[in-house]
């Protein structure tokens, strides 16, 4: 079996204004060390261009996207007009997830992120899409037990981390036979690290928060090096990097780091 070149899916700041200068930006910076770019949906709760419509951006520029659709915002007919909307720019990837509790308004209540998943793949291999190519759908875990039906994905993205070695061993005790992608993010301040830890119930390592006290570039640091210490475990395909506006940073440090 030929080795597989181990991805670096990049995620991309959505824009929450009618203005991609800052999101081509995005693109463009880090280019050099991503292999694709994920496009988050009405991220924290808040509207932002659409997911579909940036992802067709990132298309344009020469570069793979995976279009992030979350079920509190559709209806069926709304994910049907999605799938539509891809299928006429070419996106042919998504996240399916449930979506941030949001800032105003409510959730709907028709879709869940398994009904996600078998519309996709049903309206996909059915032919609807223009080259032939069958839309691919994955899914969103947290670090324990995997519900039988997210194996029905075409792959996984793990809840960010900061432990490789935790990674590694929840991938041993996981029988998903699809490539499966750790987060892994960039803390940018110590009130950001509060804000992760409290938010998404993850451990941070104390010498991390002291370093981030100290040295505005820690977070960088740690999170490109988490990147190469999962490379090297040979345990997954890839990694989601979540650099937020550190965009820069990390694409100087880490393309040095993954050149050598």
């Amino acid at each position: 079996m030929p080795d597989v070149p181990f991805k670096v899916i990049c995620e991309i700041e959505p824009a929450t204004r009618p203005d991609l200068r800052r999101v081509r930006h995005q693109i463009g910076v880090l280019t050099s060390v991503a292999s694709d770019f994920l496009i988050p949906d009405n991220h924290l709760g808040r509207a932002t261009v659409s997911s579909v419509a940036v992802a067709h951006e990132v298309e344009a520029m020469g570069g793979h996207s995976i279009a992030c659709l979350n079920c509190r915002d559709r209806n069926l007919l709304g994910l049907r007009r999605d799938l539509l909307t891809a299928a006429a720019y070419g996106v042919d990837e998504f996240l399916c997830v449930y979506g941030d509790n949001p800032t105003s308004g409510g959730r709907t209540s028709q879709l869940t992120v398994r009904a996600m998943i078998e519309e996709i793949h049903g309206w996909g291999n059915e032919g609807a899409v223009p080259d032939g190519r069958p839309f691919r759908a994955g899914v969103a875990t947290r670090l324990g037990p995997v519900p039988q039906w997210k194996h029905d994905a075409d792959f996984m993205f793990v809840q960010v981390s900061f432990s490789a070695e935790a990674l590694v061993a929840w991938r041993e005790s996981v029988a998903f036979l699809k490539p499966v992608y750790p987060g892994v993010i960039v803390l940018a301040s110590p009130a950001m690290a509060e804000s992760v830890s409290a938010g998404l119930s993850v451990e941070i390592p104390s010498a991390l928060r002291d370093r981030l006290e100290e040295d505005r570039s820690a977070g960088v640091e740690a999170a490109c090096q988490l990147v190469l210490d999962l490379r090297d475990s040979g345990a997954f395909e890839g990694v989601h990097l979540i650099p937020v506006g550190r965009y820069r940073e990390v694409a100087a440090r880490l393309e040095v780091l993954l050149s050598r």
